[in-house]
């Protein structure tokens, strides 16, 4: 953030906790940018987020509104009337107001999309048609179309008709007279530079596929990343024309891809509010909590098995948690790398296999590195050489564990249709734990009988 902007983000903060209410609505809708503004309500808790929405001014809310989280754009939008939201729509673009509609009461929306304009009730309609997280959710309807047959002067005639055009447009999309078919694109720079005789056919890029509407997110960002693209063209499974997608949209895919990775390890949305409600939070957060709950009732069941032995020899209950954390730690490792080798499209069935061997034999070795060191400290601890030698045997059979679990976890939920960021680390800390005390506490049994 520029150093300008958190100087004025300071001094707003203090005269909002003096009071000086006049002063914060004037830095809120003259000094700060509506990004801005939406970065300090969702920093903010909620009586003084509440505080300073009310005080930014009605033209600036559509603005703030399409920069903020899902949860706490919806948490805004249920204070308003249906006619409020229905004025502040009106000023957002067709793929943001989509997203906003989403956060809505389906009864809500259905009302809204009712005294909305004919158009613009088309053009909704069908990016909501689509799941929120395919390009055809993502996609903004407003494109310039020319035909093929027409002369350069022409379409600059056109273009010359309009007060101005999309934000981001970078080219035209050329499409067929009849069915509206995509044929290809009219890069701006192209026309500009064209003689103004010769037709579009003669000058526009064939090359540049189109993306299906029912193409995932993560795929699209994946598209722009490799071809450099500025906008692409959506079409249906008719090959008609229904939209673009500009990169400023993919930039919100890629960030929340990134937010979706980081919070599902813990069980939390991509879009949890840092400042949620108390009851809020604690509902979500014990759900998680109930299933770790059931991971570690299993652990502990298998450490109940060897209860005789534990009580025999009591430096096994000492020694436990190292085998089963240096498990989990190489299990963790190789998941993460699994997971970002998905997410970046590097990780394929047939190149699987590679990885596999690679990472058990980085399990195996790192297993005995630091199997003979924690058996060096066990055994001068403990002046015991047999509990040294089962805690290092126990660490080699865990770590080889861990990097088999984290390799092959993501594929198998992958190929199940579920998340490996959300459901991995769970699994991967039971299987490490119960591999672990499995392995310990078995061993210490058959050599301590």
């Amino acid at each position: 953030m520029r150093e300008d902007t958190t100087a004025a983000l300071d001094k707003l903060n203090k005269a909002l906790e003096s009071g000086a209410f006049q002063q914060v609505r004037f830095t809120l809708n003259t000094t700060l940018r509506p990004v801005e503004v939406a970065h300090l309500l969702e920093k903010s808790p909620p009586k003084e987020r509440q505080i300073l929405w009310n005080l930014v001014h009605h033209e600036n809310e559509a603005k703030v509104l399409q920069h903020l989280a899902d949860d706490i754009q919806a948490d805004i939008l249920a204070t308003m009337d249906t006619d409020r939201v229905l004025e502040i729509s009106e000023s957002l673009e067709t793929d943001d107001l989509a997203d906003m509609l989403q956060q809505l009461p389906e009864t809500v929306t259905r009302e809204l999309l009712k005294i909305m304009d004919e158009q613009n009730r088309e053009r909704i309609e069908e990016i909501l048609a689509y799941p929120e997280d395919t390009a055809g959710g993502l996609m903004n309807t407003d494109t310039v179309t020319v035909r093929p047959d027409i002369t350069v002067e022409t379409v600059l005639r056109y273009i010359r008709r309009h007060d101005e055009i999309p934000d981001m447009t970078d080219s035209l999309f050329v499409i067929s007279r009849k069915k509206e078919s995509y044929i290809g694109i009219l890069p701006l720079t192209k026309l500009l530079v064209s003689d103004p005789d010769i037709t579009v056919r003669e000058i526009m890029n064939t090359d540049i596929e189109p993306i299906p509407a029912d193409m995932p997110d993560d795929e699209v960002a994946k598209l722009f990343e490799q071809q450099d693209l500025v906008s692409a063209p959506v079409v249906n499974t008719k090959g008609k024309l229904v939209g673009r997608i500009t990169i400023d949209d993919v930039v919100d895919v890629i960030r929340e891809d990134a937010d979706h990775s980081l919070m599902s390890m813990a069980g939390l949305d991509e879009d949890e509010d840092t400042f949620a409600p108390l009851m809020k939070t604690t509902r979500r957060r014990a759900v998680w909590l109930g299933i770790n709950l059931i991971t570690a009732l299993l652990a502990s069941a298998v450490i109940g098995m060897f209860q005789a032995t534990i009580d025999q020899v009591v430096a096994l209950a000492v020694l436990m948690p190292i085998v089963a954390s240096m498990g989990g730690i190489a299990g963790s490792q190789t998941l993460t790398l699994v997971i970002r080798g998905q997410a970046l499209g590097h990780v394929e069935r047939s190149n699987a296999g590679w990885l596999l061997n690679r990472e058990l034999l980085v399990g195996g070795l790192n297993g005995i590195l630091w199997a003979v060191v924690v058996s060096s400290v066990a055994i001068y601890w403990f002046q015991d050489t047999t509990i040294g030698m089962v805690i290092g045997m126990a660490i080699v059979i865990n770590l080889v564990a861990g990097a088999l679990a984290g390799t092959l976890l993501p594929l198998i939920l992958k190929a199940w249709g579920i998340d490996p960021a959300l459901a991995g680390s769970v699994l991967l800390t039971t299987i490490t734990d119960v591999v672990g005390f499995l392995a310990f506490l078995g061993l210490a049994t058959y050599f301590y009988g």
